[in-house]
């Protein structure tokens, strides 16, 4: 891991990023913001399983996987500080 207090979010690929983590944050900001993720992800696809598959076009799942896969991907970058933050030195 770099030196640097920020870590970008890895769910955009790009050389510039401009999301970033701040790897001093408070332990319980990390973990509320990854839940927040993990729980929107979980409220979306309890919502869409309770949908017929036959209403939604191509699209629409594209969409909705593209915004749980960053949304998740999110979630994961800040359980991996929270993590690391909580490794014994």
């Amino acid at each position: 891991m770099s030196h640097s207090p920020y870590i970008p979010l890895t769910a955009i690929d790009c050389t510039i990023p401009a999301l970033l983590i701040d790897r001093n944050a408070p332990l319980d900001v990390l973990h509320a913001n990854a839940t927040a993720r993990v729980l929107a992800v979980t409220q979306l696809m309890e919502t869409f399983s309770s949908r017929e598959v036959q209403e939604a076009d191509a699209v629409d799942l594209k969409h909705l996987a593209a915004t749980a896969a960053v949304l998740l991907r999110d979630g994961c970058d800040l359980l991996n500080v929270l993590g690391w933050r909580l490794q014994p030195s």
